[in-house]
């Protein structure tokens, strides 16, 4: 699987922002790239995708691997790793945010990555998954796009959101797709 995102949440399963430091957990979010498009991805319960909750006690990041520039061993390297920036916009939803955003100046919609907490912007029909421990709705978490650069992009289907979802009380998170 590989890894798409990571999450800081609070003590109620709410996105933590970089101003804030009462991270609780962390979301790992992962998906399937084996054969893309025949795992089921899309599905927050067929197992192409999956999204896990940590404590956020004692998690540290892992050094970069020190290399001798004479030492013929091969250094893993990760991939395409991005960070990005929290852009607030009190607009009514995401749609209207998203386009409020790519109006300004040079902005590109495809710079828009998705959002963290509000109300998830269905491309469908809502499928709020249920936590499998206690059978409540899950609490929106963050919504996702595809990005610009098809180098590193999440795969969506070319054209989908994704929708991570957690339930604070069970320590149970999904995630799933449209398109």
């Amino acid at each position: 699987m590989q890894f798409l995102a990571q999450i800081l949440l609070d003590g109620q399963g709410r996105p933590v922002t970089q101003d804030d430091t009462t991270a609780d957990r962390v979301m790992a979010i992962f998906m399937c790239q084996n054969d893309p498009g025949m795992c089921e991805e899309w599905s927050p319960t067929a197992g192409g995708n999956r999204a896990l909750l940590f404590a956020s006690d004692g998690l540290q990041p892992l050094p970069t691997p020190e290399v001798e520039p004479d030492d013929d061993e091969d250094v893993l390297h990760l991939g395409a790793v991005n960070a990005v920036a929290l852009a607030p916009f009190p607009s009514a939803d995401y749609g209207s945010a998203r386009e409020e955003w790519a109006g300004l100046g040079d902005s590109d919609l495809s710079n828009v990555l998705g959002q963290l907490g509000g109300e998830p912007d269905w491309l469908q029909h809502p499928e709020t998954p249920i936590c499998p421990a206690c059978t409540h709705p899950m609490g929106f978490v963050a919504q996702f796009e595809e990005g610009p650069d098809h180098t590193t992009a999440m795969n969506f289907g070319g054209c989908g959101s994704a929708y991570a979802f957690s339930c604070a009380p069970c320590a149970q998170a999904a995630f799933l797709w449209q398109c």
